[in-house]
C-alpha cells in the first residue's frame, strides 16, 4: 500500500531510509560499532537498522542515528512512518490506565459482593504498604524523574509481588506512561522481538521473569536486550518491573561451577543490585493496618479471620481461590480424598491426619458410578 502523502510503498520507504543512513555513515567516517557508541545504542540495534530484510527500526533508533549522523530527523522519521505503514512508532504497550490488573497476572482474590463470577466482577482487596513497597516507590520516583530503572521483586508464590508492582505504577499512570506486557507468541520471543522498539515513559512488565530469563534458547539474549534498553539514553526513561521465586533467583545468580559452565551470566549481571525481597508474612503493625482497612472490605476481613495468627495474609487472599479451583476441577478420587480430610478437620482432627485413615474414609465419598473406575491404589 502506498502512502497517501508521499506515494511511497513501505518497501521503497525502508530502502530509502537505509540508503540515507548508509550515506550518512560514509560521510561521518564512522563504522557501525563507533556509531553505536556515539548514539547510545547496542551494536545489534544499529546493525539491524542498516541490514536489508530486517524489521523497520524504531522511532527512537532513527532519532539517535539522525543525531549522530547529522541527518534530518524529520525526513528520516517520515520515511520510517511510511516504511511501518503509517504507524507513529510510540513503541509497544498501551497507557497504564487502559490495563486491568488481572490481565497483568495479579492473582484474583474474589468477586464483588452480589455480582456475577465473571472476570469483570473480580475486585482487588484493600492494600497494605510494606517495606518493599517503599523501596519500589523510590525506584518509580527515579524513573519518573527521567532515569531508566529496573527492579525485580523476589519472594515465594502468592506473597503479593505482582500486586505490589501494580500499585507502584499507579503514579506513572497519572503521568501518561505506557505499559507493555510481552507474552505473544511466547513471553521470551515477544520480549526479544520488541524490546528494541520500547520507547521513553514505558513500563516493561516481566511478571514471572523466569519465563523470560530462564528460556533455554533466548534467555541470555533477553537479558542482554533489557540491559541495552536500560543504558540507551535516547530511550530513557523506562521502568522494567519483574517478579521471581527464590528458587529461580538462586539458580540465575549462582556463580560458575568447577566445570566453568555459566549459563546465566547475563541474567546474573542484570539482576545484580536490582532485586527487592518480599517477606512471606505480615508483621504485627502491618496486620493492624490491614484490620483498619478491613472495615467495609469483605475479602480482606474474611482473610484476616484465618491469617491473623501466622500473618500469611497474601497467601490466603491469592492462593485460596487457586486451591479452590483445583478442588472444584479435581478428579472424583481427588475430590473424595479432600472431602474426607475436610470433614475430619471439621470434626476435630488435627493438621496431621493419618494416611491410612484418609485412604479408608475417602472410599465412602466416591459415588458408585465412579468407584468402578478407580485403580487398586
Amino acid at each position: 500500500m502506498n502512502s497517501k502523502r508521499t506515494g511511497r510503498t513501505p518497501e521503497s520507504a525502508l530502502a530509502e531510509l537505509r540508503r540515507r543512513l548508509e550515506a550518512g555513515l560514509v560521510s561521518a567516517r564512522l563504522n557501525k560499532s563507533q556509531l553505536a557508541g556515539l548514539a547510545g545504542l547496542s551494536r545489534g540495534t544499529v546493525q539491524e537498522a542498516f541490514k536489508a530484510g530486517a524489521r523497520v527500526p524504531s522511532t527512537f533508533t532513527v532519532a539517535a542515528l539522525a543525531r549522530v549522523l547529522k541527518l534530518s530527523a524529520a525526513e528520516l522519521q517520515e520515511l520510517r512512518r511510511d516504511a511501518a505503514g503509517g504507524v507513529s512508532g510510540e513503541g509497544p504497550g498501551r497507557p497504564i490506565g487502559q490495563w486491568e490488573p488481572h490481565a497483568l497476572e495479579v492473582h484474583p482474590a474474589g468477586h464483588a459482593p452480589g455480582g456475577s463470577r465473571s472476570v469483570e466482577q473480580r475486585v482487588l482487596p484493600g492494600y497494605v504498604r510494606r517495606e518493599h513497597d517503599r523501596l519500589l516507590a523510590e525506584v518509580v520516583r527515579e524513573a519518573e524523574q527521567g532515569r531508566s530503572r529496573m527492579v525485580v521483586l523476589v519472594g515465594e508464590s502468592s506473597t503479593g509481588k505482582t500486586r505490589a508492582c501494580w500499585e507502584a505504577v499507579q503514579p506513572l499512570a497519572e503521568k501518561g506512561w505506557r505499559l507493555w506486557h510481552p507474552f505473544d507468541p511466547t513471553r521470551a520471543k515477544a520480549a526479544l522481538e520488541e524490546l528494541q522498539d520500547v520507547g521513553p515513559r514505558t513500563v516493561v512488565w516481566l511478571n514471572e521473569a523466569q519465563h523470560y530469563f530462564g528460556d533455554r534458547l533466548v534467555g541470555e539474549q533477553v537479558a542482554a536486550a533489557v540491559h541495552a534498553l536500560l543504558i540507551e539514553p535516547e530511550r530513557a526513561p523506562v521502568l522494567v518491573l519483574g517478579t521471581l521465586w527464590h528458587q529461580y533467583f538462586t539458580q540465575y545468580t549462582a556463580l560458575p561451577g568447577a566445570d566453568g559452565a555459566d549459563p546465566h551470566s547475563r541474567v546474573r549481571e542484570l539482576l545484580s543490585e536490582r532485586t527487592v525481597s518480599v517477606p512471606e508474612a505480615f508483621n504485627a503493625s502491618e496486620l493492624a493496618v490491614a484490620s483498619s482497612l478491613a472495615r467495609g472490605d469483605v475479602l480482606l476481613a474474611d482473610a484476616l479471620t484465618r491469617a491473623r495468627a501466622d500473618g500469611r495474609l497474601c497467601q490466603d487472599l491469592a492462593g485460596a481461590p487457586m486451591l479452590l479451583k483445583r478442588y472444584e476441577n479435581g478428579s472424583p478420587a481427588a475430590r473424595a480424598l479432600l472431602e474426607a480430610a475436610m470433614d475430619a478437620r471439621r470434626l476435630g482432627f488435627g493438621l496431621h491426619i493419618p494416611q491410612a485413615f484418609l485412604t479408608d474414609a475417602a472410599l465412602d465419598y466416591v459415588h458408585d458410578s465412579d468407584s468402578d473406575q478407580l485403580i487398586d491404589d
